[in-house]
């Protein structure tokens, strides 16, 4: 277990520790290759709401590294979830989280079926 066996991990705390982690890597390139590299991973590999959640994080000044901070212009805001139209309304996402209500775009959905 981890030093603070006592202490388990929110999600907000395991956010913050992966955006930390993502920007301690990228600390070793020259700032904007850095910048650059955090959010296009985060653009990849986190999930709407994940990035959501972030966003929230973000906007009440929590702890991210500054490289995060400074990422944070780059990185895909997703809309709000009532404007994605989540429940019976959810026009647009299929089973897997793909589709406009799950933040990917019409373009990249075409570039898809391909």
């Amino acid at each position: 277990m981890s030093h603070d066996e006592g202490h388990i991990m929110s999600t907000s705390e395991k956010l913050v520790r992966m955006a930390n982690q993502i920007a301690a890597f990228f600390h070793s390139k020259p700032r904007e290759e850095g910048i650059a590299g955090v959010a296009e991973h985060i653009n990849k590999f986190w999930e709407p709401r994940m990035r959501r959640q972030l966003f929230e994080m973000l906007d009440n000044g929590e702890g991210f590294n500054e490289l995060v901070v400074a990422a944070s212009a780059r990185i895909k805001r997703p809309a709000a979830p009532e404007a994605a139209g989540f429940g019976a309304d959810a026009g647009g996402v299929v089973p897997g989280g793909k589709g406009p209500g799950a933040g990917e775009s019409k373009a990249g959905i075409a570039a898809s079926q391909k």
